[in-house]
C-alpha cells in the first residue's frame, strides 16, 4: 500500500506527468544505444559494464557488482561475452592476485563509445535547452530519487 501522506503536498496529476516524463525520457535515452547492442544480441547491462569500466579502469569485479548492483550470476553472462569479444580485459590485481581488475580494450572504448555519446548528445542538448538552472535542479532531483531509493526504508 502507497503511503499517500509522502506525498499529499503534491497533486497526483503532477506526480503522473512526471512518471510519464520519465518513461518517454527513458525510452530516448536508451533507443540508440539499444538498436547497437541489438546488433550483438547484447543488452543494456552490457552496456553499463562498458560505462562503467570506461569510468574506472582497473576497477575490481566487486566493485562492479556494487555499482550495478546485480549478483554474480547476473554479471557472469554478460562479462563472459564482453571478455569474449576481446572488449574488456579480465586481470589480477597486482595487490592481490585473487582480485580480478577490469578494463577495456581499444575496440571496447571505441564501442562505449558508440553506445554512450548519442546520450550525451541527447542530455547536452536537453540541458541547453533548459538552462543552467534546471539542469542543476535535475541534478539535484536524480540525486534525490537515487539517495532516497537507496534509503534502509525502500531496501
Amino acid at each position: 500500500m502507497i503511503d499517500q501522506s509522502s506525498h499529499a503536498a503534491i497533486p497526483e496529476a503532477e506526480l503522473n506527468r512526471a512518471l510519464e516524463l520519465i518513461f518517454h525520457a527513458q525510452k530516448a535515452i536508451t533507443a540508440p544505444p539499444d538498436a547497437i547492442l541489438a546488433e550483438f544480441g547484447w543488452n543494456r547491462v552490457h552496456h553499463r559494464i562498458l560505462y562503467f569500466v570506461a569510468r574506472q579502469p582497473g576497477i575490481s569485479q566487486q566493485a562492479l557488482l556494487g555499482i550495478l548492483g546485480v549478483s554474480k550470476q547476473a554479471l557472469h553472462g554478460p562479462m563472459r561475452q564482453l571478455i569474449e569479444a576481446r572488449l574488456v580485459e579480465n586481470s589480477p590485481s597486482a595487490a592481490d592476485r585473487r582480485v580480478r581488475c577490469l578494463s577495456l580494450t581499444a575496440s571496447g572504448l571505441d564501442l562505449e563509445q558508440r553506445l554512450s555519446n548519442p546520450q550525451r548528445e541527447l542530455l547536452a542538448r536537453a540541458f541547453q535547452s533548459a538552462g543552467n538552472s534546471a539542469t542543476v535542479s535535475w541534478v539535484a532531483t536524480m540525486q534525490a530519487i537515487c539517495s532516497a531509493a537507496s534509503s534502509p526504508q525502500n531496501g
